[in-house]
């Protein structure tokens, strides 16, 4: 009976698809009978609060004055103290939820905020609406972090200062740094500075799961209270994400109800254990594992930096959801920047551009690769597969490139190959040279490489040299493995070959396995 071949397979685990593939997606759909509805009571309701939501911003903008008055413009140098820490904490807070209310909002507060001495930082998730500013005024305003640019908004810019904010300035090259710095230098204040909030998601999600947390919040390494966010809703109106409804209809929608609810929950303060306090991204992934364990949703490994590359999708007229790769696993296993996996997503755009779905499929790999369909490419395209469903998208191509194919690209792999295709042995290789080799691996006699020839002969002499071999086979790296592979079933269909000796077959089919898995693996 035949033996069967073994593939790099089971799959490293750490690299499979998250439990929520796109995070940052909207897409509940309203019925004709609720959408009839919203606009009945819209009628009433928009104007009515409209109103009252002018009303309570002409009281609070005074308000604002009076507290920022002769204070500096560019953010706060000392925690406010005396009467304006008093204004700030009860006057503002409540005309914040008036305004609240003026909107249709219903708070339900849980839990028990503790004191900054005990907690200095309050990690807010998930993030999902820009009505999320309601955990400010729940937690009396403490501290919170704006762009520098805010300050200068006509209106709401006296009013944000009175949050005392840490500013981030997109000018400034050190602006992440001087963030961190101010941060932590209020976390240890002893509570002179209000507590710090921040939504350490970065960005809005659709709530679904709980994405990567910044380090920013856990870098101090000082107690953190988790505070949780739930709108307990039969409508969802609220989320804002990336892929949606736009703000103007997400407000206007949450106007036209009778009313909002929101669920402000805080938990107990997380102190962090010594290992934590080393090692920020510890600490943020174990609150996060905490808070997502309260509200029942799995974590992935998303970040803003998959919002970006949704966004480059979309600009390359790819689907947007072809740029989410769980940037954070990645990036972190496979040592790529985001620069990098632009550059990855430009070239598989220009791949999958005229691909149904932004997906590539057998046919269209072998096409790319100016290939037929054999067993040497469909074993290539069966790693880069992951999932099984036929089609390559990017994540398993970007996959595929840095595991699969780079590692094949050594230079003892690429002298190998260019000795294969070298039959004379004169350092260059001539289209019949080529032709000839890649004829009998492909198994197809009548096959036109000619097109494959004149791209790797950059110089157009008519002979490849090895220093065009390697150039090639740098910005292509899937020949590379595609050549590998092809050794790989020469050698096991050779010993397939050899009567009686099914004990060495199966002893070097290990190996393979062996050395398959290890090049589609890196350290978790």
């Amino acid at each position: 009976m035949p033996q069967q071949r073994v593939f790099a397979l089971p799959r490293q685990q750490s690299l499979l698809l998250p439990a929520v593939i796109n995070p940052f997606v909207q897409d509940t759909n309203i019925s004709k009978a609720t959408l009839i509805k919203c606009v009945l009571l819209g009628i009433f309701l928009v104007p009515l609060r409209v109103i009252l939501m002018s009303l309570v911003l002409t009281l609070t903008w005074p308000v604002a004055f009076i507290i920022t008055f002769k204070q500096p413009l560019k953010g706060a140098v000392e925690p406010m103290t005396g009467w304006r820490r008093f204004m700030c904490e009860r006057v503002m807070t409540a005309l914040g939820m008036a305004y609240y209310f003026a909107m249709g909002f219903r708070v339900v507060v849980k839990g028990k905020q503790v004191s900054s001495l005990e907690a200095p930082i309050l990690a807010v998730a998930p993030h999902s609406a820009f009505f999320d500013g309601i955990a400010c005024l729940v937690s009396g305003l403490p501290s919170t972090v704006s762009r520098v640019e805010n300050l200068a908004t006509p209106l709401f810019g006296r009013i944000i200062r009175c949050f005392q904010p840490v500013l981030v300035s997109r000018t400034d090259p050190d602006s992440r740094k001087h963030t961190i710095l101010a941060i932590e230098s209020r976390a240890k204040s002893e509570g002179r500075w209000p507590q710090v909030l921040i939504f350490p998601e970065g960005t809005c999600t659709n709530r679904s799961c709980l994405i990567t947390f910044k380090q920013g919040a856990f870098i101090p390494g000082v107690p953190v209270q988790p505070v949780l966010l739930r709108y307990p809703n039969k409508m969802d109106t609220v989320t804002w994400t990336w892929q949606g409804r736009t703000a103007i209809r997400v407000l206007l929608l949450t106007l036209c109800q009778l009313y909002t609810t929101v669920e402000v929950e805080f938990m107990p303060p997380y102190v962090p254990k010594e290992d934590e306090k080393k090692c920020p991204p510890l600490f943020a992934s174990r609150v996060r594992d905490t808070m997502a364990k309260a509200l029942g949703v799995p974590v992935t490994d998303h970040t803003y930096e998959d919002c970006r590359l949704m966004i480059s999708a979309g600009e390359l007229t790819l689907p947007m959801e072809t740029g989410l790769v769980e940037f954070t696993k990645i990036s972190r296993k496979l040592n790529l920047k985001w620069d990098c996996l632009k550059k990855e997503l430009e070239s598989f755009a220009a791949m999958a551009s005229s691909c149904k779905g932004g997906n590539i499929t057998i046919e269209e790999f072998a096409r790319i690769l100016k290939l037929p369909v054999n067993p040497a490419l469909a074993e290539l395209f069966a790693l880069f597969d992951r999932d099984g469903n036929g089609t390559i998208d990017f994540r398993e191509y970007v996959i595929g490139v840095n595991i699969l194919c780079r590692p094949a690209n050594t230079k003892d792999v690429l002298k190998m190959a260019f000795q294969l295709f070298d039959v004379d042995d004169d350092g260059k290789i001539s289209l019949s040279e080529f032709n000839s080799l890649l004829r009998s691996a492909l198994g197809v006699p009548d096959m036109d490489v000619t097109k494959l020839f004149n791209e790797i002969n950059a110089d157009g002499s008519g002979f490849i040299t090895f220093n065009e071999f390697q150039m090639f086979a740098s910005s292509h790296p899937e020949y590379a493995k595609l050549f590998t592979t092809y050794l790989e079933l020469q050698r096991y269909q050779a010993i397939q070959e050899l009567p009686g000796d099914l004990e060495l077959a199966g002893q070097i089919r290990s190996e393979e396995a062996t050395e398959d898995s290890i090049s589609d693996k890196k350290d978790d």
